[in-house]
């Protein structure tokens, strides 16, 4: 029986998802700092039927998963809303001062360019890599870091 919603397995089988935690745990092997996917299905809809950005809904689940009590605040968000087409990534205070909006944009269009051609797996374990080398690098793994937030991926 499989553990995620079924409108996930036209865009990824569990086989996928199993290698986007372990590459998740991979990265922050080398980092303090926490990484999350999150896949929805749509982005929800508000007043008059319209949905916000992707950017302003990563935000939203950004905190609802706790994403900003990380200890320096180094968490990054992958956000995807599968139908709909749409990603953004997300990154708290302390990472977003270190590499700013055009490393995002850069792990966003690294993913673009594999989702275009029906890798989505490979689209979202570069992103994860990608942002895991920008955490090494400004935030690397201590002795006494231990793993703040759950690997796997999240679904809503």
């Amino acid at each position: 029986m499989a553990r995620h919603p079924a409108w996930t397995r036209q865009f990824l089988d569990e086989d996928d998802f199993d290698a986007i935690t372990r590459a998740i745990a991979e990265a922050e092997s080398r980092t303090s700092g926490e990484i999350r996917v999150h896949l929805e299905r749509r982005v929800p809809r508000r007043l008059f039927g319209r949905a916000p950005d992707a950017l302003a809904r990563a935000g939203h689940v950004f905190h609802r998963l706790g994403m900003h009590r990380t200890a320096e605040r180094h968490g990054v968000l992958i956000y995807l809303a599968i139908e709909e087409r749409r990603l953004a990534v997300v990154g708290d205070e302390g990472i977003h001062g270190r590499v700013g909006d055009g490393h995002w944009h850069d792990v966003r269009d690294l993913m673009i360019e594999r989702l275009r051609a029906n890798a989505a797996r490979e689209a979202i374990v570069r992103a994860v890599g990608a942002v895991g080398r920008a955490l090494a690098e400004h935030y690397p793994r201590r002795p006494d870091d231990r793993n703040q937030l759950s690997n796997d991926v999240s679904v809503s």
